[in-house]
């Protein structure tokens, strides 16, 4: 099984989503081809109920905590209610472009 699949079935398993989306943002970074190493999470939960934003991600890094001490290397994560889902008319934002590695200055990779 691949790691974006991994990470699609864990969060499922533990967060209940209405929309889970993620994307392998790999290509955008400074990395060999076909790697699985940075990903963007769309996840829209009831848990999240009254939750804050670093208790809504500490629920994903917990349910992510093998894959991220192992190829993860980062995660951009977008966690919302169903209410604040419908209320951003179904869109998180773009990821931005990468500049770390060879492609920004002083080769320091993100």
């Amino acid at each position: 099984m691949n790691v974006q699949q991994t990470i699609e079935d864990k969060l499922s398993a533990a967060l209940q989503p209405q929309l889970l989306e993620v994307v392998n943002e790999s290509h955008m970074h400074s990395v060999p081809p076909n790697s699985e190493t940075h990903f963007k999470v769309t996840l829209v939960s009831a848990q999240f109920d009254g939750k804050r934003s670093v208790a809504r991600h500490q629920a994903v890094y917990g349910a992510l905590a093998e894959e991220i001490a192992g190829p993860v290397h980062a995660l951009a994560l977008h966690t919302y209610t169903p209410e604040e889902w419908q209320q951003r008319g179904g869109d998180s934002p773009a990821s931005p472009q990468c500049l770390g590695g060879s492609k920004g200055e002083g080769g320091k990779h993100d």
